[in-house]
């Protein structure tokens, strides 16, 4: 912990010698393997791991274990149907919100809008929210498949759903055991093997 203070930290020579210990520590614990943990307890777990992955790689190259294959499936992350419908729900939340802003903005500047004085009824965000809009959103990825947008409004996955060929049982198996490898058209890249 000392030594990665004294090597790092921030850049002003006037911080005391207790921040740079204790910026050290927020690093380790924010940075450095966060799928382990980030709670105040789990350096215990990290250390643990890195002594776990140092052996791992000591045993590989001593030749006393297989390496692994990169390309073996069973190890490869999967993006899960709920994860990626919550995605795309996201950014349509996103959209509405907006949608929602500029339109209470336009009414709000156009004089419109009147605040009613001393009313329990307050302001009717209801003819505020374009209620199709997040399901629209949902029918349009599902349809086409493609999969979220970025802030230059490209695509982000392609292919994500897809229609079920049930033209015959062993094309319907086919299609239920395919597995799609996600590639950048962009950069140069390792061929898939």
């Amino acid at each position: 912990m000392k030594h990665i203070a004294e090597l790092g930290g921030p850049l002003t020579t006037n911080i005391s010698r207790a921040k740079r210990i204790d910026w050290a520590r927020r690093v380790l614990r924010d940075d450095m393997l966060p799928h382990v943990g980030i709670a105040d307890g789990d350096e215990f777990k990290k250390a643990y791991f890195t002594g776990y992955m140092a052996n791992r790689l000591i045993q590989a190259a001593l030749g006393r274990t297989v390496e692994d294959d990169r390309d073996y499936y069973g190890k490869k992350r999967l993006d899960m149907a709920g994860a990626l419908l919550a995605q795309v729900f996201r950014l349509q939340f996103r959209a509405v919100i907006k949608d929602m802003e500029k339109l209470l903005e336009k009414d709000i500047n156009s004089q419109k809008f009147q605040p009613q004085q001393q009313s329990s009824a307050g302001i009717k965000l209801e003819k505020y929210i374009k209620a199709d809009t997040i399901t629209r959103g949902l029918k349009t990825a599902l349809a086409t498949g493609n999969w979220g947008k970025d802030k230059d409004n490209n695509v982000l996955k392609t292919g994500v759903s897809q229609v079920l060929s049930r033209l015959t049982f062993a094309s319907f198996l086919s299609h239920l055991r395919r597995v799609t490898t996600p590639l950048d058209k962009k950069g140069k890249q390792t061929k898939p093997r």
